[in-house]
């Protein structure tokens, strides 16, 4: 990822609408798939998609009258890169940490345990 930093909530709605869509998308997708989420007028999506396209998220190209716009990062790897900074920031990148933290005192499941020892045991492969 270009520029390494966390989106502004807004701006990261757009681009899950961005990701779940084949490129190319246009502001006209956008809105209608945020619906009633987001009662947002075009000049509002045209100007969160252009601060996308500074940022390094999306590319854009004119056709005809419209804009068309097109992922440059993946949801991938910025859900990666997010959750990295997360694990950083939050649990000094300790996994127990973190598994603690998320459970706080609830009992996990038992298919949640199986889970989990499944998921250890393949790492250590």
């Amino acid at each position: 990822m270009k520029n390494g930093k966390k989106l502004p909530d807004a701006e990261f709605e757009i681009m899950k609408v961005v990701w779940g869509n084949e490129p190319p998308i246009t502001t006209a997708t956008v809105m209608e798939q945020l619906g009633k989420e987001r009662q947002w007028k075009a000049p509002t999506v045209i100007s969160l998609m252009l601060r996308l396209v500074e940022r390094g998220f999306l590319h854009t190209e004119k056709d005809g009258k419209e804009r068309t716009y097109f992922p440059l990062v993946g949801k991938e790897e910025y859900l990666a890169l997010e959750t990295e900074h997360f694990m950083k920031q939050y649990h000094e990148n300790s996994f127990l940490s973190f598994v603690h933290t998320l459970y706080n005192g609830k009992q996990p499941s038992e298919k949640e345990l199986d889970d989990l020892l499944k998921w250890a045991k393949e790492q250590r492969e």
